[in-house]
């Protein structure tokens, strides 16, 4: 499945906030609308189609057992290209990574509309299960709409050792049919097949662009809708680390960071890491980019300068992965024979 060059921001976000028509401005092309891609695992991977479950499997070399890490990607869907090389770079650091597709791929649903959160539990099930996986070791990552479902799934599942969000979110929001626009109002996510509460979205502002429709997780006249919204994380037991660009324009993910490790603390849920960065925005997180690479350039699109992404990306990644090493380590009981 793949999207048509020419759609502009200006239709998915006049759907995305309900009512509102048209919008009389030119964003630029395809922005914040990127190609659905379902790439192959390559050399190093073997694709998953199985349970009920699509996705991309990269075992750890090695007899293991290694930790194993559920890899989410955002609102891009199927398996891209960004987080295959956030797979492929964890793999080699010693994980076994599943990369999940939960809509946009074969056997999936088109839009990201109540997806079940019981796939992601399967998905954790079915990793725990591979040979040379510790199922007493598993995490999960995701980013964007992929870090909301990671939190989400955190809440579930007091078992997981780490969770990795990027880009995140504290509440749920509605979710998104590209198709309509980007319109739909039905929430992201189920459980046991009930919609989970959904955040409200804000009237579009032309100056401040996309991340106008989600000023609602700021306004006090929306302080009951956002606890009804709110990710439990003090149901979670994972240790959590968030990382996050101060200078997003897709959506207030530093103010929504903050308000996850304030729940956390203030309810007694897990420890929460954030990871701030100035001059940053919405490609804040993963691996560095190097600055040959055709992508670098690219790097300020959703916010910050390409110089502040790059030295965040350089900074946090190393952060991240020993952060996930350390809470991910065989504990002594469970390293003796």
């Amino acid at each position: 499945m793949r999207w048509k060059n020419g759609l502009t921001v200006a239709a998915i976000v006049a759907a995305l906030v309900g009512g509102a028509a048209m919008f009389k401005f030119l964003a630029p092309e395809n922005y914040g609308l990127p190609q659905i891609e379902v790439l192959e695992p390559g050399p190093t991977g073997v694709r998953v189609e199985e349970a009920g479950l699509f996705g991309n499997y990269y075992p750890a070399a090695g007899d293991g057992p290694h930790p194993g890490i559920l890899l989410l990607g955002g609102s891009e869907g199927g398996l891209g290209r960004g987080v295959k090389h956030m797979a492929l770079a964890l793999q080699r650091e010693g994980f076994s990574i599943f990369q999940l597709a939960y809509f946009g791929a074969p056997g999936t649903p088109d839009s990201l509309e109540r997806i079940p959160l019981e796939l992601f539990d399967r998905g954790l099930a079915w990793l725990g299960a591979q040979p040379g996986v510790d199922a007493q070791r598993l995490a999960l990552v995701g980013g964007s709409k992929g870090a909301e479902a990671v939190l989400l799934v955190a809440t579930r599942h007091p078992e997981l050792r780490a969770v990795v969000a990027g880009m995140p979110t504290s509440v749920a929001w509605n979710g998104i049919n590209w198709q309509r626009g980007g319109q739909s109002e039905s929430s992201s996510w189920t459980s046991g097949g009930q919609e989970i509460a959904t955040m409200p979205f804000s009237s579009w502002n032309q100056a401040e662009g996309v991340i106008s429709v989600y000023r609602s997780i700021e306004d006090p006249d929306q302080r009951a809708a956002a606890e009804r919204a709110a990710i439990p994380i003090e149901r979670a037991r994972a240790a959590t680390m968030l990382v996050c660009g101060e200078a997003e324009t897709m959506w207030p993910a530093c103010p929504m960071s903050r308000a996850v490790a304030a729940r956390a603390a203030e309810r007694g849920g897990p420890q929460v890491h954030v990871l701030a960065y100035a001059d940053a925005g919405h490609l804040v997180f993963g691996p560095p980019v190097s600055r040959d690479n055709a992508f670098y350039e690219r790097l300020d699109m959703l916010g910050g300068s390409v110089e502040g992404n790059a030295a965040a990306r350089e900074d946090s990644w190393p952060r991240v992965l020993a952060f996930l090493r350390e809470a991910t380590a065989a504990q002594q009981s469970e390293a003796a024979p």
